[in-house]
């Protein structure tokens, strides 16, 4: 038998259409959700697969049958959580490469680049991988390749393909990508490590991202004429 899990609201106050789920994918998504909220609660030394299975709502054997170990269930909640997050920015980055407005749709991306990596979801976890790194040093690798450096790896294709149009002045595209990262997350992203999930008003991250894109250009882009 199967269950709506309910529709999500979308622009305008549209709902999209309920998805519905069999019983084993509504008890997988209980325990990634319950798992979820006790890591970021309690960390993940401090979370049992017990905990999990109590807040889920479900058996133990039921957690384990999706879940080889907790280390596991963890890795499948950052990728999930990452990809989901991820993906429009990187269909953003193929349609910029056929841009003919590089100065305003290359502040448009690195506004959305910014929002993406500050979503509060993505910074926790962010924060509770580092955490754990030294116990798990898989699932902080499995982060790392999934997030930064997948996103510079499409960066760089997308400035290569720039730098080919003539749009902009590169011979290093993975150089390249690597500065217009950090000048666009910059402070935000090193002080939201540490400072919470809100350290700046969202006034202030257009400006960080705006002034980060101005250097990249002055840096990289074609000259007037």
């Amino acid at each position: 038998m199967t269950e709506p899990s309910g529709g999500a609201a979308v622009g305008g106050g549209r709902r999209e259409p309920p998805v519905f789920e069999d019983r084993s994918t509504r008890k997988r998504r209980a325990v990634v959700e319950a798992a979820t909220e006790l890591f970021l609660q309690h960390g993940y030394a401090g979370t049992s697969m017990d905990q999990i299975a109590a807040a889920a709502a479900v058996s133990k054997p039921t957690v384990y049958k999706f879940f080889a170990d907790k280390e596991q269930l963890l890795a499948a909640i950052v990728l999930g959580t990452l990809d989901r997050a991820g993906a429009p920015f990187l269909t953003a980055l193929t349609r910029l490469a056929q841009t003919s407005r590089l100065d305003h749709d290359l502040a448009v991306l690195g506004r959305h680049y910014l929002q993406t990596v500050m979503q509060p979801r993505v910074l926790q976890l962010r924060r509770l991988v580092i955490g754990a790194s030294h116990d798990l040093p898989g699932v902080a690798r499995a982060y790392y390749e999934r997030a930064p450096e997948q996103t510079l790896r499409a960066l760089a294709d997308c400035f290569g393909k720039l730098a080919a149009r003539g749009l902009l002045r590169i011979e290093n595209p993975d150089a390249a990508a690597a500065h217009f990262a950090f000048l666009v997350l910059g402070r935000a992203l090193d002080k939201s490590l540490f400072c919470g999930d809100h350290p700046f008003p969202a006034a202030d991250l257009t400006a960080q991202s705006d002034a980060g894109v101005s250097a990249f250009l002055a840096a990289y882009g074609r000259p007037p004429g």
